[in-house]
């Protein structure tokens, strides 16, 4: 992070003296020869590196140190190969268990056993040409400063992280790579699979073929005798887990000059089962009661081509880009929902539910990392005409800080979503759902299945506009931008039109109306308590009911979901701040009153669907004491959201003395009472939370890594 890129060794003395550094272990030497010694490396290997104890407490899983008598080397994961040294080795965590997690995944929770690995990597070779990082390019790079820098240049140096790639003539626009890009696969992939990742892989070979290189992206079945750890070959691993979780593309690099040494994909086998089971809910494919549709194992093999390509793209050096789904999907490092049409005789098209070649974007970002000019280019122009040219082509890059937090502002940067307009794309998939919903039934399951396993197909059928309704909300106070330097001509920030704004938060009204979350009486008499031995699982949903399967439990996730972003405290707080800008645009104060007339001030239905109301209102209440006792709310927002739960409250204690239903009468008199608890002490919100909706992502659970996203 810290260097003197200089021939005058006092100044890099002075920079490496001026840093504290990290003093990793201590080694006893055994015995010498020559500059050569020996040590005895076993505690350095048999440590906790990887802090597994730390992680087990943090999430409450209990409390485990190692037990030294029972771990040891594993010496089929110790190997040495010319440019690296593997060294691996069996640790077991000895406690006292406390989550659940931890006894689904081992036989023994107190006393767990895994491998860690260590690696020891060579340094390349000299002769790698560093890129510059632009913002706008969708390339991740390396950040240093350094301190031989002149005082009129920039002291902070960012460059790009890619492979090493160069073109055997360079003057030309197009030729043969000095050596190609290879890429090989797992042959512990089974067929069909391992054709499909074949062929997702092979898209990028379209993008390098663009940047002008013939044939030089190549992929490869990874050899018997070759070690998927070896750092000369970039694999695409196959890996089990327990539930479905997220598939990575990591990657070594030289910390020096951030060139990618080794590209390392995993894959997880689970995920496609997961596209299998939003087939399942949408297609209700089992008519004749066995037989698995060739279409649906197409859809999964579709995904998964995208998949590998999506993964792929982060071992090359590409992050995410959550706008290309606007531009006719036009990069393969977005996160794609399905896309279906709806034909005219109202059945479901899902001819092009993924994308089958790499994007318009991904070209665009290789061109700029990979693409070898000729000597005396000006190669900072060159790479500014790249940029200027997609963008003449509507193609621009919005990755994770501003697509993936709840909060965030784009109104075309989002997760799996589709569509140039996401109000349009939301409405659109209520449409979807409403279809495939009219259809569940029992031939969403396969014969010989238990009834109530017709939940775990209708979940991701249930919430299918989950991502959907968070991109439009978005909208709702929103800010286009793009990441713009001075001089490029680019747009800067603009506010979403006012018209836009009211649009989107109609749509979003329309996901918690009784008509879009009440489950079709049929359904409901389909699905019995849980079959002996097909417990709950975190794939269903939270219920108030014990046994029983819970309609209203399932329309308070999903309203859950829907307001939670709707009143979010930094979406109210921008709402104050752009109408304080100009009066057209929705205030803080008109989106609560439009939340409460579709929610609380709405006309009452009878039975199942008033009963859903109540749950609405609930949630409703819940997430506007949340915005008026948010710590990071802005005090404006705070101020409004307390007033209009006021009103809310005077509105209660009249309507609760002159309404005659029973039931009515003791949600508005139970609602007059928490009010007054939370205003009592605002600390306390008196309102439960709604029910957790079970996993979504990926379509599991977050994480730190390229697919879930470091923040960094």
């Amino acid at each position: 992070a810290f260097r003197a890129i200089s021939k005058d060794q006092a100044e890099i003395n002075a920079v490496k003296d001026a840093f504290a550094r990290s003093t990793h272990w201590g080694f006893k030497v055994e015995a010498e020869s020559g500059k050569a010694v020996l040590v005895n490396a076993t505690k350095f290997f048999l440590r906790d590196a990887h802090n597994v104890a730390g992680r087990l407490k943090q999430s409450r899983q209990g409390s485990y140190k190692i037990d030294e008598s029972r771990s040891a080397f594993y010496l089929p994961g110790t190997e040495n190969f010319p440019k690296n040294s593997e060294f691996e080795v069996t640790l077991t965590f000895v406690g006292t268990p406390e989550g659940r997690y931890i006894r689904d995944v081992s036989p023994t929770a107190s006393a767990v056993t895994v491998r860690q690995h260590h690696a020891f990597v060579e340094l390349p070779e000299v002769g790698y040409e560093t890129r510059k990082f632009d913002p706008r390019a969708g390339m991740n790079g390396l950040t240093y400063m350094d301190y031989a820098t002149p005082l009129d240049e920039r002291i902070v140096k960012k460059v790009i992280s890619r492979h090493r790639l160069n073109r055997k003539n360079p003057s030309g626009r197009r030729g043969e790579p000095v050596e190609p890009i290879v890429y090989y696969i797992d042959p512990g992939m089974p067929e069909p699979v391992r054709s499909a990742a074949f062929d997702g892989a092979k898209w990028w070979n379209q993008a390098f073929d663009a940047a002008g290189y013939k044939d030089g992206f190549v992929v490869k079945l990874l050899p018997e005798d070759v070690s998927p750890m070896d750092i000369r070959y970039n694999v695409v691993n196959w890996v089990h887990r327990a539930t479905r979780g997220w598939s990575y593309g990591s990657s070594v690099r030289d910390p020096r000059t951030g060139e990618i040494l080794k590209g390392h994909v995993v894959l997880g086998s689970l995920r496609l089962r997961q596209d299998y089971l939003i087939a399942e809910g949408l297609m209700a494919p089992y008519e004749d009661g066995t037989k698995v549709p060739n279409d649906i194992r197409e859809l999964a093999l579709a995904r998964l081509r995208q998949l590998v390509a999506h993964e792929i793209g982060h071992t090359l050096g590409l992050p995410h880009n959550y706008i290309s789904s606007t531009q006719d999907r036009a990069s393969v490092m977005d996160y794609p929902h399905p896309m279906m049409k709806i034909r005219s005789n109202g059945t479901l098209d899902w001819s092009r539910a993924y994308d089958t070649d790499i994007g318009e974007w991904d070209k665009v970002a290789v061109e700029y990392a990979y693409r070898d000019f000729p000597k005396g280019t000006n190669e900072n122009s060159e790479l500014e005409k790249v940029l200027s040219n997609a963008w003449n082509r509507g193609l621009w890059f919005i990755t994770d800080q501003d697509a993936r937090p709840q909060g965030s502002a784009h109104p075309q940067a989002h997760l799996w979503d589709n569509g140039e307009n996401a109000v349009d794309q939301l409405n659109h998939l209520m449409k979807v759902r409403g279809i495939a919903l009219s259809n569940f039934g029992e031939a969403n399951i396969r014969e010989g299945a238990p009834y109530s396993s017709l939940e775990e197909v209708l979940v991701p059928l249930y919430l299918h506009h989950r991502y959907q309704l968070e991109a439009a909300s978005k909208v709702v106070g929103g800010l286009e931008f793009r990441y713009a330097v001075r001089g490029d001509g680019q747009p800067v920030v603009k506010i979403v039109d006012p018209k836009e704004q009211r649009r989107a938060l109609d749509a979003l009204m329309n996901t918690v109306t009784p008509k879009a979350l009440a489950i079709p009486a049929d359904v409901l008499n389909l699905i019995p308590p849980r079959a002996f031995g097909y417990p709950r699982t975190r794939e269903t949903f939270n219920v108030h009911t014990g046994v029983a399967f819970d309609a209203l439990a399932a329309a308070e996730t999903a309203a859950g979901l829907t307001m939670r972003m709707v009143l979010h405290h930094e979406r109210a707080a921008r709402l104050v701040v752009y109408h304080a800008r100009d009066s057209k645009n929705p205030g803080l104060d008109e989106v609560i009153n439009t939340v409460l007339k579709n929610t609380w001030y709405a006309n009452r239905e009878n039975g199942l669907d008033g009963e859903i109301q109540k749950e609405v209102d609930m949630v409703t209440l819940h997430y506007l004491m949340v915005l008026g006792n948010h710590g990071s709310a802005s005090h404006q927002a705070k101020a409004v959201a307390m007033m209009k739960i006021g009103e809310l409250s005077e509105w209660l204690n009249s309507q609760k003395r002159r309404e005659r239903d029973e039931g009515l009468k003791a949600h508005y008199g139970y609602a007059t009472h928490l009010i007054q608890q939370f205003i009592d002490d605002p600390s306390s919100i008196s309102v439960p939370e709604p029910v957790d909706p079970p996993a979504g992502s990926p379509i599991g659970m977050g994480s730190d890594d390229w697919c879930g996203w470091s923040g960094n």
